[in-house]
């Protein structure tokens, strides 16, 4: 194992275990910030089984999607958008994967499913196991759980809490007008029409609606109505 700026890699000439793998994504994510950390990757394994399982995927494929699907989040940071973390974690997962003990097919299409899992991606999630993890992905931003990313995230990048007097189109990311509700309207609230398999559309239905609830809910208190 080397380590390389604050990005831990592994380099293992037995072939790793899956709770390995696990162990190595987990450290990735050693310096990253609360609104995209190793609980959001926890909550994305925990819906991919629960989808997977529904749906009839490769849980041994999803598994391991899972763990990887954003190791390469912190070149993404770094770089201020010009790395894809998606690209950059398929890479990694690449090497990773050389010695793990699963069919080529099998590792082919983990790469594919973190490759494809990027809401703004290049790439279509072609297989089932790749539409599942996509699917789980974006359902841990939206519903409850959404929310509160979409407010850490806003915090963290110093942001107001609320401001109705301007339109999210007309704001800037990563500024004082990065608000949670600028999160909700230019993205979460576009998410529930993009989801591609049966039980991710379901879920996503009924965050949406609740998160439509909140920011109405919100929009009245900060006004004075409620």
């Amino acid at each position: 194992m080397w380590r390389k700026g604050t990005q831990v890699w592994y380099q293992n000439p037995v072939m790793p275990t899956v709770d390995e793998i696990r162990e190595f994504a987990a450290r990735c994510f050693s310096n990253a910030r609360g609104s995209h950390d190793w609980d959001h990757t926890e909550r994305v394994y925990n819906l991919c089984m629960h989808i997977g399982r529904v749906e009839g995927a490769d849980l041994e494929v999803l598994e391991i999607a899972a763990y990887l699907h954003d190791v390469g989040r912190s070149y993404e940071d770094e770089s201020k958008g010009a790395v894809c973390h998606a690209e950059k974690g398929a890479e990694m997962a690449r090497e990773l994967l050389s010695k793990h003990p699963i069919s080529d097919e099998q590792k082919a299409n983990i790469i594919h499913c973190i490759r494809s899992h990027r809401f703004r991606g290049d790439h279509q999630p072609e297989s089932l196991e790749a539409k599942v993890l996509f699917d789980s992905d974006k359902l841990d931003a939206i519903g409850a759980v959404g929310i509160a990313r979409a407010f850490l995230f806003a915090g963290e990048v110093g942001a107001k809490l609320h401001n109705p007097y301007i339109e999210p189109e007309d704001t800037e990311p990563y500024g004082e007008e990065d608000t949670g509700y600028r999160e909700y309207k230019l993205k979460l609230s576009r998410i529930k029409e993009r989801m591609l398999t049966g039980e991710g559309r379901r879920m996503a239905e009924e965050r949406h609606t609740f998160m439509e609830m909140f920011f109405q809910r919100l929009t009245e208190e900060y006004e004075g109505t409620k």
